[in-house]
């Protein structure tokens, strides 16, 4: 009974984050895209990414942190990094270590 439960459970949550999923493919596969449509979203990924980098950057223990953090010295390393090399990789891994050397300080 349990196993069938925890099966039912996983086809729901399934369906349940597949839909969201399927819709857009359904209803833009006729469709054209308007190209200002298409325009704003090349925006998006960037900015989820700058709102989670933010949150983990400045706020620490629910308050803003400027003083003293080294993750802002890393940040600025990393935006310099990947604003020259245009590499995902070498930028993950210049903040990975820059922020393990400065916390070493």
């Amino acid at each position: 009974m349990a196993k069938l439960y925890l099966l039912f459970l996983v086809a729901c949550l399934f369906i349940v984050a597949y839909i969201p999923r399927l819709f857009p493919m359904l209803y833009f596969t006729h469709r054209k895209v308007p190209s200002w449509f298409s325009d704003w979203m090349k925006y998006v990924p960037v900015a989820l990414f700058a709102a989670l980098a933010f949150k983990d950057v400045f706020i620490t223990h629910e308050h803003l942190d400027i003083a003293w953090n080294i993750k802002i010295a890393a940040m600025i390393l990393v935006a310099g990094v990947a604003y020259k090399t245009r590499s995902m990789a070498l930028s993950v891994l210049t903040g990975l270590a820059s922020v393990f050397l400065l916390s070493m300080l």
